[in-house]
């Protein structure tokens, strides 16, 4: 078995690159931004500046079996650029779209595309939650160039033979994890009182390893070819459950505020950070029973370890 993993300087790709060198999964080709100053034994390392539409992929995809797409042009709260849609198109699209046309040329078998749950939207009402098959409803700029990516990816296996198969993840967290779960955990570790002791949402997330796992799982299982799976923990936790379970994590019991969500609601909006409110206190959630019975998958690590584990990296390396 050889495989090509884009992506493999971030935190997703360098999880999938150490698991597939635990696994012994064969000759392991792996596409950075650049190359760090060592690799692993059994890595293959390229430096791959960006997905650009006219790049040459056929050295790297010389008898390659499986390509696992990892890398991306990612969600950014701070976007800068006049044409958003446009700057996600080049990378997410165009690059994503090139690089598979060149492996279904090469003979590639099976290609993994790492999209978004953002494909599905940015909500669910609570208990109603997102099925792998529903029609698609992306809102903002990345969920569209996504399910575009998805949609050429879809039409080149049915030209091509090469199979595809499209994994969707809700917000991923693990050791190394960013943003704003990192300032979350800073914010708990540091004992400041949040105002999130009443909400009674209901999220879904998946943990790095359990996102990883269903990725190799993927790599050679027969019922995932051309198959778009949704992945998450299978336990969805409120806002409020989610930090108190952190804190237990950190070791730092939560201080949180019963403040009223209509509360929270209305400041977040007289404020402009509508989108904030949403994520802290709206509800989405996925079912992944579809994930479940085709593929026999079950996620292997439950939402307390996993944040055991995370919370255990922050405080190392904090």
């Amino acid at each position: 078995m050889r495989t090509l993993l884009t992506g493999a300087s971030g935190f997703l790709g360098g999880a999938v690159q150490a698991r597939l060198l635990a696994d012994n999964a064969g000759e392991l080709r792996a596409v950075f931004r650049r190359l760090p100053a060592s690799l692993p034994k059994g890595v293959a390392g390229f430096a791959v500046p960006d997905l650009a539409i006219d790049r040459d992929w056929r050295e790297l995809l010389d008898d390659v079996n499986v390509v696992v797409h990892c890398a991306a042009r990612v969600h950014v709260m701070d976007e800068k650029s006049a044409d958003p849609l446009a700057e996600f198109r080049k990378v997410n699209v165009d690059g994503t779209l090139n690089l598979a046309r060149q492996a279904a040329a090469a003979g590639v078998k099976r290609f993994i595309f790492i999209s978004s749950i953002k494909v599905n939207g940015e909500g669910t009402g609570r208990g109603k939650p997102y099925k792998a098959d529903d029609v698609p409803a992306p809102v903002d700029p990345y969920g569209i160039s996504k399910l575009e990516a998805e949609q050429g990816l879809l039409a080149l296996a049915a030209e091509s033979g090469m199979e595809v198969v499209i994994l969707r993840p809700v917000l991923v967290y693990g050791p190394g994890v960013k943003a704003n779960f990192r300032s979350v955990m800073s914010w708990l570790s540091k004992g400041i009182p949040l105002p999130l002791g009443s909400i009674r949402n209901k999220r879904s997330l998946v943990a790095l390893d359990n996102l990883v796992d269903l990725i190799v799982t993927c790599i050679d299982h027969t019922a995932a070819a051309n198959q778009v799976f949704l992945v998450s923990d299978g336990e969805d936790l409120s806002t409020t459950e989610l930090l108190r379970r952190m804190g237990a994590a950190l070791g730092k019991p939560a201080r949180l505020l019963p403040v009223p969500e209509a509360w929270l609601d209305g400041a977040a909006c007289l404020l402009g950070k509508g989108a904030i409110a949403q994520r802290l206190c709206g509800s989405l959630q996925v079912d992944i029973e579809k994930t479940r019975r085709l593929l026999g998958w079950t996620p292997p690590v439950t939402v307390d370890d996993a944040l055991r584990k995370t919370a255990r990296h922050f405080q190392e390396h904090r």
